[in-house]
């Protein structure tokens, strides 16, 4: 059996509807086994559904880990502190420049 290459995003709906199928299924068996039948029916690669379904755990607290929402904010935050420290490593930059007046000795 081919798998195509997968494409860039796939629609939300269906994610949905895959990770309900593999929740209905798995009752029955597996999850590895769930995610394998019902990936190959929706052309979706295993991994790629057994990883939305442990996604969708931990989202909905059934699982233990940090949800997309933290994920996401955890980012953003450390995004923000990147750019405060560029901001500190400029001002320190020309307090210092500033800071040698012309003129002046520098007391070396």
């Amino acid at each position: 059996m081919r798998v195509m290459a997968a494409p860039g995003k796939y629609p939300d709906e269906l994610r949905e509807r895959a990770v309900r199928l593999v929740r209905d299924v798995k009752a029955e068996g597996t999850g590895t086994s769930a995610c394998r039948r019902i990936g190959e029916r929706l052309g979706i690669n295993a991994e790629t559904l057994r990883g939305w379904v442990a996604r969708a755990g931990i989202d909905e607290g059934q699982r233990a880990g940090t949800t997309t929402a933290d994920g996401a904010r955890v980012g953003e935050l450390e995004r923000e502190n990147r750019e405060l420290e560029r901001a500190n490593h400029i001002l320190r930059a020309a307090s210092v420049f500033f800071a040698a007046e012309p003129g002046r000795p520098s007391g070396r």
